[in-house]
């Protein structure tokens, strides 16, 4: 299955209509439903996974997607209904049981060992032995025949800490792929990759379908499933809203059916004629080992976008940026020249930055969501020895109304959020120090089309109350349907510049891939 980097939709449709393909479910879920106390959390779902077809589930957060997955691959116990596999019904009290009968899962989350090998962390809890000690050598030499399926170049050897986040993605793919298996289920495993190796990974998913195997798919990117699934079912509210022929959605129509009515725009009006004066003004910026001579300039009332592939060092600057890693070169903030050697420093000059890793780097997950929210702010509610406890949780409160932060209690911690609420909390707590410009890499990263619609409107409304925003995004369709203008980087260098008509995804590919468009401005904003 190596080096799989494109999508033959036609192709792979014709191979699954065999009629021994269709004769009997791969898994068939009748009637099943969870409840947690007395709330129901999905509710009489039936549905057929049959063999060599790609299945999706869709829904927005919190409509039954993850509890659907946890009761197939042994991670709860249904309430009420029955799951039967290859015709016969199955009870499964843990997930080695799943695994065991042919189900495989692949977490959205990272549940890889940092300290331990790759090697190591495919082979944890299913060591290969050899006279009664561990056969190092061979799991090494599997792991690298693996991971080559996969397109993954990383070593056998190498430490999971000291490789990337799509490297860890694709270990965990490559762990869960060597059981043997006649359902794998993913659940949004193209969250933190990019580029080639989204493709590659999709490519590798029909090929699974083309041996057989029943694949189901989970996800946001509704244009994935668009392009992958033999069928879509929809969930919403933990309930079946339908299930339907894949080709027959359009992406709008499955958010339509996902939220319960029309989303007439997915990205708001651009703001073109509020784009004013230089707020931000970098010049010959240098990030060692990531970046060299980058030079750009944001505008008041300006949404800029930062594209390129995974490696192009469009993080790494704006880490720089933040004083998160040693740079060099020039920053001025509204006219004046910034010495930025710490967070604190970037933050008290008025320079606001979502992270990318929202639930490493952005949130403490195990604490509560005030202090989560006023972290960056502790000046203005910890004016003494005490904290005013009555003044963050009016904040909260009042954070909670504006960004539309949706929670069950004050009470709960940042992870129990969903993604998408997760995102709005950092957000918010970003913007309580009201920073002139704000930085959002990867702004949906991970949530569904409805908070997607959302973070949007948040972002065109921090720069009609004259903020610039920069957005750093893997997602070619979100920078053109937010950006003003776009900035291409590659390799550590900013190589073009589109804007209006020259905004294009064949354009902004060139750039990134080295090339160069006949009509992108290489000049820039005045």
């Amino acid at each position: 299955m190596a080096n799989v980097v494109s999508i033959d939709r036609e192709r792979s449709s014709d191979v699954s209509q065999s009629d021994d393909l269709v004769s009997r479910p791969v898994l068939r879920a009748e009637g099943l439903s969870k409840q947690y106390g007395p709330v129901t959390v999905l509710s009489e779902v039936t549905l057929d996974i049959l063999p060599g077809e790609i299945h999706a589930i869709i829904g927005e957060n919190g409509a039954g997607k993850s509890t659907f997955m946890r009761l197939l691959s042994g991670y709860a116990e249904p309430t009420a209904g029955t799951v039967s596999l290859a015709g016969e019904e199955v009870t499964f009290l843990k997930p080695e049981q799943a695994q065991k009968a042919g189900i495989v899962l692949v977490h959205q989350e990272i549940l890889l060992a940092d300290g331990l090998t790759v090697a190591e962390n495919l082979f944890l809890g299913r060591e290969l032995m050899r006279r009664g000690l561990a056969d190092d050598r061979t799991m090494r030499r599997l792991a690298a025949e693996k991971l080559s399926e996969l397109g993954c170049l990383v070593s056998p050897n190498a430490l999971v800490r000291d490789i990337s986040l799509a490297d860890r993605q694709l270990v965990q793919i490559a762990r869960a792929l060597l059981d043997d298996y006649k359902l794998v289920i993913f659940d949004e495993p193209t969250a933190v990759l990019t580029g080639e190796e989204v493709e590659r990974l999709l490519g590798i998913i029909l090929q699974l379908k083309d041996q057989g195997a029943a694949v189901l798919y989970i996800s946001h990117r509704l244009d994935e499933v668009q392009r992958l699934a033999d069928k879509v079912t929809v969930l919403r509210d933990g309930k079946m809203v339908g299930t339907f022929p894949g080709h027959t959605l359009s992406q709008m129509e499955m958010a339509r059916l996902m939220v319960g009515r029309d989303l007439a725009a997915l990205y708001p009006e651009k703001s073109g004629e509020l784009i004013g004066e230089v707020i931000l003004s970098v010049q010959n910026l240098a990030v060692p080992g990531y970046a060299k001579d980058i030079s750009f300039k944001a505008h008041k009332g300006e949404i800029l976008g930062f594209a390129g592939m995974i490696g192009a060092g469009r993080t790494e600057v704006f880490e720089g940026i933040m004083g998160l890693r040693p740079a060099t070169g020039t920053v001025e903030l509204n006219g004046r020249t910034l010495d930025v050697r710490s967070p604190r420093a970037g933050m008290d000059a008025g320079i606001g930055y979502l992270t990318e890793d929202r639930k490493g780097k952005g949130l403490l997950l195990q604490e509560r969501l005030a202090p989560n929210l006023t972290l960056s702010a502790l000046g203005r509610f910890h004016p003494g020895l005490l904290m005013h406890r009555r003044r963050e949780q009016t904040a909260l409160v009042d954070a909670v109304n504006e960004y539309d932060i949706r929670l069950k209690s004050f009470g709960v911690n940042a992870g129990q959020l969903s993604g998408g609420n997760q995102q709005k909390l950092l957000l918010a707590k970003v913007l309580l120090t009201n920073p002139s410009v704000v930085v959002i890499d990867e702004p949906t990263r991970g949530i569904d089309i409805a908070n997607k619609a959302q973070i949007y409107s948040f972002i065109q409304r921090l720069v009609g109350e004259g903020k610039a925003c920069i957005v750093i995004s893997s997602e070619m369709q979100e920078l053109i349907g937010v950006c003003d203008r776009i900035l291409v980087m590659r390799e550590g260098r900013i190589t073009g510049e589109v804007a209006g008509d020259t905004m294009t995804e064949h354009n902004i590919a060139l750039l990134a891939a080295g090339g160069a468009t006949a009509t992108a401005d290489q000049g820039g904003r005045p």
